[in-house]
């Protein structure tokens, strides 16, 4: 969570986060970052920022940079603090922009998932999956009918 400010510098902001997780930034691969709306207007959080990159490579390498620089500094996940903010250091959060319809069936499927004792959910090119265990084929999830079905075996 990045607190918004009067006419900050989103792209700075952007060339921190890369230069915190070691992954180089040409800046032309940067199509846009701007900050996005609520779908809950609570005044205590600050909008997103969304960043828009040329490739889903580029967008792939910069999330599995993250991914790393959490694993090697477990106590302290990627913060605010990491990039130079002051103040308070809440966590940053970087995932794959989601549309509010696939948000709300991940929020099902979690909810899904811990009721049925599934292990993993997650998504990936707004793509829902699950798996039951290490074990288990993933399933796709394409709506909630599939709970349905799920419920049901």
């Amino acid at each position: 969570m990045v607190r918004e400010k009067r006419n900050e510098n989103l792209l700075h902001l952007i060339q921190k986060l890369h230069d915190t997780v070691n992954v180089s930034l040409d800046m032309n691969c940067i199509c846009s970052v701007r900050r996005i709306a609520k779908i809950n207007s609570k005044p205590d959080r600050p909008r997103n920022i969304l960043l828009t990159l040329q490739t889903e490579r580029q967008r792939d390498i910069l999330l599995s940079a993250v991914k790393r620089y959490n694993k090697t500094n477990r106590p302290n996940h990627l913060n605010s603090t990491c990039l130079g903010i002051e103040g308070e250091s809440p966590a940053i959060y970087v995932t794959e922009h989601l549309s509010s319809t696939t948000k709300k069936l991940y929020a099902e499927a979690k909810k899904f998932a811990k009721d049925n004792l599934y292990k993993y959910v997650w998504v990936k090119y707004e793509r829902m999956c699950m798996r039951k265990n290490d074990n288990e084929s993933v399933l796709l999830i394409r709506d909630l009918s599939n709970f349905e079905k799920l419920e049901v075996k």
